[in-house]
């Protein structure tokens, strides 16, 4: 527990090795397998942890055979564009992060994607136009919790977009970047920009989380 005046939560979004150098054909975010301490740190600054994995088929329809076909558009409603199969539950990949809890151990735990056709990429809705809520919202709110603290992979993807789902619920969000890598530098600058023009805070080092999870 901290002393902070603000109830508190921490989100670990999508920590799992499938977005890291350790399963290579997956989607391996540069450095994703170096934020297990930082989401830690996350939760110790929290009384209450969130944890949310992808949970995918290897038949879904925005599956492609390699990395050349992605990040190209669906059709489809809920799964915008195509990536190789990821996230698939019983793999190395669907697993979290060696540093991390188990889901059991989490406060609240989210599986998303599992629907093959949804490919959602924010922890709060399962399809991309925030109808079908995973419960997650409601349960910060129940529990009284004013801010989140938020880490994990990857930034300008599904952190990004889970923040601000957070935000968009009238949440205080926290963003710590040691606790996150990102797909592409690109990528990350936007996110930051976008997430930053809805009012979410975002934080360089451990002592900025600090001062600006006190504030």
């Amino acid at each position: 527990m901290n002393s902070l005046t603000r109830k508190t939560a921490s989100f670990d979004v999508d920590a799992q090795k499938s977005f890291t150098p350790l399963c290579p054909d997956e989607l391996p975010v540069p450095g994703g397998e170096q934020i297990g301490g930082e989401l830690n740190f996350i939760a110790s600054l929290a009384s209450l942890r969130i944890g949310s994995k992808d949970a995918h088929s290897p038949q879904a329809p925005w599956v492609v055979a390699d990395h050349a076909q992605m990040l190209k558009p669906t059709g489809l409603a809920h799964a915008d564009i195509t990536w190789v199969s990821h996230c698939v539950p019983g793999t190395e990949g669907f697993t979290l992060l060696d540093e991390l809890p188990t889901p059991y151990d989490y406060d609240y735990f989210i599986w998303k994607g599992v629907e093959p056709d949804l490919h959602p990429y924010g922890a709060c809705y399962h399809d991309l136009h925030g109808k079908l809520s995973t419960g997650v919202i409601e349960y910060l709110k129940g529990q009284g919790v004013e801010q989140v603290i938020v880490g994990g992979l990857a930034l300008d993807f599904c952190v990004k977009t889970t923040a601000l789902q957070l935000a968009g619920a009238g949440l205080k969000v926290i963003i710590h970047l040691p606790a996150c890598r990102a797909i592409s530098e690109e990528g990350a600058l936007q996110a930051i920009r976008d997430m930053q023009q809805a009012g979410i805070a975002v934080a360089a080092t451990r002592e900025e989380t600090v001062q600006l999870a006190s504030v």
